[in-house]
């Protein structure tokens, strides 16, 4: 009853925020300036008042603005997030078109980052003070500090233009028509960079956090008592040292996880990854407000939806919270 009553409270705050968001996005949006018609009229090589009169109308942009804000609104409340101006189809249509992609990339990332931060962070707190704690620490700040594009393009440049190894571009391999396990290892290929360049700044993240979480944990009085009753030092290690350590790491990653939507606009974009990080961006050139609406919403959802995930996780690594 009581993990029960815990998720249908956090659902009823997110939905919440929900509404709050989409009334904050709509405001935002609708602030910056240009005129997706006037956008839309350019590409068209028509810019003239009439077709762009035209146009507006169309699209329901020379209505005012609380008309327009109802109408946004409404829609939402039945999943139906508008049209694209540029797409030339519904914005749910595309999301999910896109989303499986980011998906796909984010979650690889996540789960990679948090992994490989966790195993070196242990590595590192077991080797204190020595020289294998200064290389890994040296090295997770070497990540932490570089910008994402940037180990992006060093990618492209090492693994795939230099060695070869794997695809630089795209989600799979146009025309190849591959199926079967021909096609899971083709889409593996092409996953593998943007995942790694994505994942590699979190990973710095979590290996800082663990290492330092295991080292204050180490010298709390609880370890020295199951030390000094004599308990096997993997036990010690398992159960009362990393058990309890994990938690700050659980609440960063809980934090980060709907970051790396964020992040992964750029890794998307450098590796024309089809996800609706690309599409933000390609939104955003086109002034198309209802696609970057229903990108910002979706995105603000798995945010909300990774924190609900955390506070069940947080249940079943300490039952006490």
């Amino acid at each position: 009853m009581g993990i029960a009553w815990a998720i249908l409270s956090r659902l009823a705050k997110a939905a919440i925020t929900l509404l709050l968001i989409v009334i904050l996005n709509f405001f935002l949006i609708h602030a910056a300036p240009g005129d997706p018609a006037a956008v839309m009229a350019g590409e068209a090589g028509a810019a003239d008042e009439k077709f762009i009169a035209q146009l507006r109308a169309q699209f329901g942009l020379d209505q005012p603005l609380y008309v327009q804000f109802w109408t946004y609104v409404s829609g939402v409340v039945q999943l139906d997030l508008g049209y694209s101006y540029r797409q030339q189809m519904p914005v749910l249509d595309l999301i999910l078109d896109r989303l499986p992609a980011t998906l796909l990339l984010t979650l690889t990332a996540f789960f990679m980052s948090l992994l490989l931060g966790i195993v070196f962070g242990l590595a590192a707190a077991a080797r204190q003070g020595r020289w294998g704690d200064s290389a890994i620490t040296s090295v997770a700040l070497l990540f932490y500090a570089t910008p994402l594009f940037w180990v992006a393009l060093m990618a492209v440049v090492l693994f795939s233009v230099k060695l070869g190894w794997f695809p630089a571009f795209g989600y799979g391999s146009v025309g190849a028509g591959y199926t079967g396990f021909e096609l899971l290892i083709d889409r593996l290929r092409h996953l593998f960079l943007p995942a790694l360049t994505l994942g590699l700044f979190f990973m710095a993240v979590y290996l800082r956090m663990t290492r330092s979480s295991v080292l204050e944990v180490s010298q709390m009085d609880f370890v020295k008592t199951a030390r000094a009753k004599g308990l096997n030092e993997r036990v010690i290690r398992r159960r009362h040292i990393l058990r309890n350590a994990l938690l700050p790491v659980v609440t960063l990653a809980g934090l980060q996880a709907g970051q790396l939507v964020g992040g992964a606009v750029l890794t998307e974009t450098v590796f024309a990854w089809p996800g609706i990080g690309r599409l933000m961006f390609e939104s955003l050139t086109a002034r198309d407000y209802n696609t970057l609406l229903g990108v910002f919403l979706v995105s603000a959802a798995m945010v909300i939806a990774f924190n609900i995930i955390t506070d069940l996780v947080y249940r079943l690594i300490d039952p006490r919270i």
